[in-house]
This record gives C-alpha cells, sequence and structure tokens, in this order.
C-alpha cells in the first residue's frame, strides 16, 4: 500500500496564490475571511457552540454557521450584537 503524505493548507494556499486571477479574489475576500476566523476562534476560545454562541446574539444556530462558513452578508448591527455576545468590541476603521 502506498502511504500518503498529508497535504498542508499552507503549501497548497502558496501554490494557489501564484495564479494572479486566484489572488486577486483571494485578497478581495481579505476581510471576510478575517472576520469569519476571528470570530471562530474568540467563539472557540470561550468554549461556546454555535448554538450556545446564537442564544446569547439572539438568533438562532442556523445564522452563525451561515456567518462562519462565509454565507452571509452581515450587518454590522449583527456583527456588533456578535462582538458583544463573544465580550469582545466591533471595531471598524478605514
Amino acid at each position: 500500500m502506498d502511504k500518503f503524505e498529508p497535504v498542508k493548507w499552507e503549501d497548497v494556499k502558496k501554490e494557489l496564490l501564484q495564479d494572479p486571477e486566484f489572488k486577486k479574489e483571494y485578497d478581495s475576500m481579505e476581510l471576510e475571511y478575517s472576520i469569519i476566523a476571528q470570530v471562530i476562534q474568540k467563539r472557540l476560545d470561550k468554549g461556546l457552540t454555535q448554538k450556545e454562541l446564537a442564544e446569547k446574539v439572539g438568533t438562532k444556530q442556523s445564522a452563525i454557521a451561515r456567518l462562519e462558513g462565509g454565507n452571509s452578508n452581515p450587518s454590522v448591527a449583527f456583527l456588533k450584537k456578535v462582538s458583544e455576545a463573544l465580550g469582545s468590541k466591533l471595531q471598524i476603521s478605514l
């Protein structure tokens, strides 16, 4: 049997980013990816499930899943509620 070497995301990402079209799209999504990563990390740091976070926010688990999956375009008001539920402060700058 052949053994497969595990593929590291960073290696795949590095290779994909060499494609100018991919890099352009990836860069355009940087803000969204950053928000998603921060929400997930804060939620995990607090030991909360998506359902528990949703209850704190006053929404459904599916709304948190859409946010974390990048399948929504959340309002600033929603992001503020999420950040407050996570014990954080939403900051936006230009």
